[in-house]
C-alpha cells in the first residue's frame, strides 16, 4: 500500500487513545480497594474526586492545548502527553496517601486531554483523504481495546487476595514508554503544521514518506493553498476536459483554455469552459430548494457525493499521475532560492518577510508547458491530483505581472463511473489521440501563490513565491468570526454536546446492574468467582463486544461516509433506548425483563461505536482551516469534556428523581434531536481534502449569509 507511512503513523498515535481506555478501566476497578485502603466509605466526595481527578485535568489542559498546537506543533504536544501518562502511573504506583493519588490522577487527565484532542487533529492532517475516516476511526478503536486488556488485567488480579490497587494503576507507565520512544522517534511532525510555518523542505520529506512516493507535488500545492480559504470570491464553473484536439469550439464560452499537463513527456489536456448544469453548480445556484430546511452547506457537499454513488466509483481516474509545476526534482533548478541551499531542511527564519519562500515552481517541470499547441502567453496553468477524485489547477489573470496573479482550481470529474471504464484511453488523449472529452465542475477562488519577478512568458516557470498574509500570523480569536469557520463550529460544537447526551455514559453505569440481573452474576458465582470480579469481567465482556462493530466502521466510513452512517445507527440508537425504557415501564418477569435489557444494551454500544462513537472526533478534525484548525478542535474538545462532566455527575440525581425510565427517555429524545440535527446541518466529507472541505464551508456560509 502506498500510504502504509500514513497507516504506521495512525496507528503510533493512536495508542494515546489505548492507554485513555486503560486508564478509564483501571481506575473503575482500583477505586474499590483504594476506598478500602483510605477508609473513604463516609468520604463519597474524596472518592468521587479520585476518579473525577482525570476529567478536570483534561478538560482545563484541553482549553489551551490547541492554540499551543498551532504555535509549536502537533508533534511535541503528542510526547508530552505521553511523558504525563508515563509521570502519572510512577506517582499513582508510588501514591502514600490520598491527595497524592488525587494530584497523580490530575498529570493523568493532562496526558488524556492532549490524547484525545490531537490524535484525531493528527491523523487527519497525516491520512489520505481516501483513507482518511478508516484512519480516525483507529483512537476508538484502540481505546476499546485498551478497556478490554485493562479490565483482564483487574479481572485477574482481582482473584486474588491480597489485590494492590496501586499495581493496576501503576502499570500504566509500562504501555506509556512505548508511547513515548514512538512519539520521540517514530511520529513526524504534521505535514500541514510545517507548511504553515514555512518549513517546507520537511513538509516535503514527511510527506514522500508518509505517502511512499517521491513525487508529492500536488500535495504540496495543495497544503500552501490551504492556508487560506477563497471565501466570498469563489465561484463555481464547469469545463470540457480531453485532448488538445477534441473539443468543439461550438460549445465554448469567449473564455481563457485551460491547459494540463501530465506526467509523461508531450502528454497534455486541455479544459475549457462550458455552459453546464452540473450538480455542483446547480446546488451552488440553486441551494436547498427541494428541502428548504436543510442547510445550503449540506446540499453543496451532498452534490459532490450524489455522482459519486450513482456511477459508483469515488476514484478519480481523470488525469493520473499528474506531472505538476510543483514537480520535486532531484537536482536544484536554477531558480532555487538561495535559503535552499541550506542543509538545515526548512526556510523558516522569523527574520525572513518570505518565510513560505520555496522551489515549488521547478523551471524542468514546466519547460514543456511553453509552446503546447493552442496555448498562448498568460494562459496554461498546471494541475496535480490531489486525492479523492479532486485535481488542483492553476491559471494566469490579467494582474499576473504585479504579483497575486493566481487562479486557483479545485476539479471535480462528473461521472467516475464512465471514466473509470476509459481509463485505459488516457494515455492516448494525452498524446492527442481520440476519446471522448469529461465534464468537471470547478470551485475558482484566488490563489494564495503570489508570484513577482516575472521575466518570461509562463510565469509558473520564473516567478517567485510570496506568503499569503496570514501564514505571518498565529491564530486568533477573530478568525473565528468568518463565516465559514463559524458555520464549521456550529457543526462541531453541536455534533460533541448531542454526542455526550446521547446516553453512552448512562448505558456504561447501567450495564452491570443489567447483566447482574440476567443471571451473569449467579452464573460467575458458581464458578467461585467473587462479586467484584464478576463485574470486571462483565465489563471487560462489554467492551469486547464492540471491536467487531468498530471494525465495521472502519470498514463503511469512507465508503457510506460519516453522515450516512450518523442517519443509519442514530434510529438504532433511539430504539434501543425507548426498548429499555418500556422495559422498566411495563410489568414482566425478571428474567424476560433481564433478557429485553441485555439485547438492548448490546445493540446500543454496538450501534454507538460505529457512528456516533468516532464520527464527532472524525468531523471535528476535517472541518476547520488549517490555520486555526487546533484553536477550533480545542472547542469542540472542551465541549466534549464538559458534557462528559455534566452527564456523569447528573446521572445519579436523574436516576433518584425520575427514575431509570425518565433518565433514558430523556436521552431517547436527545438521539431523535441528534439524527435531525444531522441531516439538516452535518454534511458528508468523506474522500474529500481537508482543503475543499474548509472551501466547501466558506461557500456554504456564504450562501447562507
Amino acid at each position: 500500500m502506498s500510504s502504509k507511512g500514513a497507516v504506521y503513523v495512525a496507528i503510533a498515535a493512536a495508542i494515546g487513545n489505548m492507554l485513555q481506555g486503560w486508564d478509564n478501566a483501571t481506575i473503575a476497578g482500583a477505586v474499590l480497594y483504594i476506598k478500602k485502603e483510605f477508609h473513604l466509605e463516609t468520604q463519597p466526595t474524596i472518592e468521587g474526586l479520585i476518579v473525577a481527578m482525570s476529567l478536570i485535568g483534561a478538560t482545563v489542559i484541553t482549553t489551551f492545548s490547541g492554540p499551543v498546537s498551532d504555535n509549536i506543533g502537533r508533534r511535541p504536544m503528542l510526547i508530552i502527553s505521553s511523558m504525563f501518562y508515563f509521570t502519572s502511573g510512577l506517582v499513582m504506583f508510588w501514591s502514600p496517601n490520598v491527595y497524592v493519588l488525587l494530584i497523580a490522577r490530575l498529570l493523568d487527565g493532562f496526558g488524556i486531554g492532549l490524547a484525545v484532542t490531537l490524535v484525531p487533529l493528527y491523523i487527519s492532517e497525516t491520512a489520505p483523504s481516501e483513507i482518511r475516516g478508516l484512519l480516525n476511526t483507529l483512537p476508538q478503536f484502540t481505546g476499546s481495546i485498551g478497556m478490554c486488556l485493562a479490565y483482564t488485567m483487574v479481572f485477574i488480579m482481582s482473584l486474588k487476595d491480597n489485590a494492590s490497587w496501586r499495581m493496576m494503576l501503576g502499570v500504566l507507565s509500562l504501555p506509556s514508554i512505548a508511547y513515548f520512544l514512538l512519539t520521540l522517534f517514530f511520529l513526524p511532525e504534521s505535514p500541514r503544521w510545517l507548511v504553515s510555518k514555512g518549513k517546507m523542505d520537511e513538509a516535503k520529506i514527511v510527506l514522500q514518506w508518509l505517502r511512499g512516493k517521491e513525487d508529492v507535488s500536488g500535495e504540496m500545492a495543495l497544503l500552501v493553498e490551504g492556508l487560506e480559504v477563497g471565501g466570498t470570491d469563489t465561484s463555481v464553473e464547469e469545463y470540457m476536459i480531453g485532448a488538445d484536439n477534441e473539443l468543439n469550439d461550438d460549445h465554448v464560452q469567449d473564455k481563457d483554455q485551460i491547459k494540463l499537463y501530465g506526467a509523461e513527456e508531450g502528454h497534455s489536456w486541455v479544459a475549457k469552459p462550458v455552459r453546464g448544469q452540473s450538480s455542483l453548480i446547480l446546488a451552488s445556484r440553486q441551494g436547498s430548494m427541494t428541502a428548504p430546511m436543510v442547510d445550503p452547506m449540506v446540499t453543496l457537499f451532498g452534490s459532490v457525493h450524489e455522482k459519486q454513488n450513482e456511477n459508483g466509483s469515488m476514484r478519480s481516474m481523470l488525469l493520473p499521475n499528474f506531472g505538476s509545476m510543483f514537480a520535486q526534482e532531484q537536482h536544484k533548478p536554477d531558480n532555487w532560492d538561495v535559503e535552499s541551499s541550506l542543509e538545515k531542511g526548512n526556510l523558516s527564519d522569523d527574520d525572513d518577510d518570505n518565510n513560505l519562500k520555496s522551489p515549488l515552481l521547478s523551471r524542468e517541470a514546466t519547460e514543456r508547458d511553453v509552446g503546447v499547441p493552442g496555448s498562448k502567453p498568460g494562459e496554461t496553468t498546471a494541475a496535480m491530483g490531489i486525492g479523492g477524485g479532486w485535481q488542483l489547477a492553476y491559471k494566469k489573470t490579467d494582474d499576473g505581472n504585479k504579483g497575486g496573479g493566481l487562479k486557483r482550481i479545485y476539479l471535480h470529474q462528473e461521472g467516475g463511473a464512465a471514466l473509470e471504464s476509459r481509463r485505459g484511453s488516457m494515455a492516448a488523449l494525452g498524446a492527442g489521440g481520440d476519446g471522448d472529452p469529461v465534464r468537471a465542475a470547478a470551485l475558482v477562488s484566488r490563489s494564495v501563490l503570489c508570484l513577482d519577478n516575472v521575466t518570461g512568458e509562463n510565469p509558473i516557470q520564473t516567478g517567485t513565491i510570496k506568503p499569503p498574509p496570514s501564514a505571518k500570523k498565529g491564530p486568533s480569536w477573530s478568525d473565528l468570526s468568518e463565516p465559514g469557520i463559524k458555520e464549521a463550529l456550529i457543526v462541531g460544537v453541536g455534533i460533541q454536546i448531542l454526542q455526550q447526551f446521547s446516553g453512552i455514559n448512562g448505558v456504561l453505569y447501567y450495564t452491570p446492574q443489567i447483566l447482574e440481573q440476567a443471571g451473569v452474576g449467579l452464573l460467575l458465582s458458581s464458578l467461585g468467582i467473587g462479586p467484584e470480579s464478576a463485574s470486571f469481567l462483565i465489563s471487560g465482556l462489554t467492551t469486547l463486544l464492540m471491536l467487531p462493530s468498530i471494525g465495521v466502521a472502519m470498514r463503511l466510513i469512507d465508503i457510506a461516509g460519516r453522515r450516512m452512517l450518523l442517519l443509519t445507527t442514530l434510529p438504532v440508537l433511539l430504539t434501543s433506548l425507548v426498548v429499555l425504557v418500556l422495559s422498566n415501564m411495563i410489568e414482566m418477569d425478571s428474567m424476560t425483563h433481564a433478557v429485553i435489557s441485555t439485547i438492548s444494551v448490546v445493540v446500543y454500544f454496538c450501534t454507538f461505536v460505529m457512528g456516533f462513537g468516532p464520527i464527532p472526533n472524525t468531523l471535528c478534525s476535517e472541518i476547520f482551516p488549517t490555520r486555526v484548525r487546533g484553536l477550533c478542535i480545542a472547542i469542540c474538545a472542551l465541549t466534549f469534556w464538559v458534557g462528559d462532566i455534566i452527564v456523569t455527575y447528573t446521572l445519579p440525581v436523574l436516576l433518584t428523581t425520575i427514575g431509570l425510565q425518565g433518565a433514558f427517555g430523556i436521552y431517547a429524545i436527545v438521539c431523535a434531536i441528534s439524527w435531525f440535527f444531522v441531516y439538516f446541518k452535518v454534511p458528508e466529507t468523506k474522500g474529500m481534502p481537508l482543503e475543499v472541505i474548509t472551501e466547501f464551508f466558506a461557500m456554504g456560509a456564504k450562501k447562507t449569509n
